[in-house]
């Protein structure tokens, strides 16, 4: 296993110094999914809740959560993203929702996490946008899919 970057020769957290890395274009897409009750999932393909369009507003805050994301991860880098992409897809089969993110960037380190939070957020804001109605959702299978660009190269599953 690779040396944990984030923690120095004492083993005290700290942001890893990138300055040195060469600047590359990198690309992350991270997945997850909402499971919903049928009646629940029913509400949102008919855009029947009360808060409005609960898929486009869960795409928009995945968006939002991804330019955040170093806001909320304390050793994460601000990066210069160029591209976000949410996509949420019903799923009667889950039942629910899935959720992909595809996040860009050319910067000195990796855009795994902004997929990652936006894939997250979305969830929740589904979640929140349908509490009223459920209480009993389920968040989960939040992975990396694929991640690309800088030293360590490509990864997908």
């Amino acid at each position: 296993m690779a040396d944990l970057t984030h923690f120095d020769g004492k083993g005290d957290a700290h942001m890893v110094d990138v300055s040195d890395k060469a600047v590359t274009s990198r690309i992350a897409v991270a997945k997850g999914h909402i499971i919903l009750a049928p009646d629940t999932l029913d509400i949102v393909i008919n855009q029947q809740a009360k808060k409005g369009d609960v898929l486009g507003v869960a795409r928009l805050a995945g968006i939002m959560g991804a330019k955040k994301t170093s806001d909320l991860i304390p050793l994460c880098h601000p990066l210069p993203i160029t591209k976000v992409a949410v996509e949420l897809t019903p799923d009667p089969d889950l039942p629910g929702v899935r959720v992909e993110a595809t996040v860009k960037t050319t910067g000195q380190t990796g855009i795994e996490m902004e997929a990652l939070s936006a894939v997250s957020i979305a969830c929740l804001t589904v979640y929140d946008m349908l509490k009223a109605v459920q209480k009993d959702m389920e968040i989960g299978g939040i992975s990396l899919m694929l991640k690309d660009g800088g030293k360590s190269g490509r990864y997908e599953v």
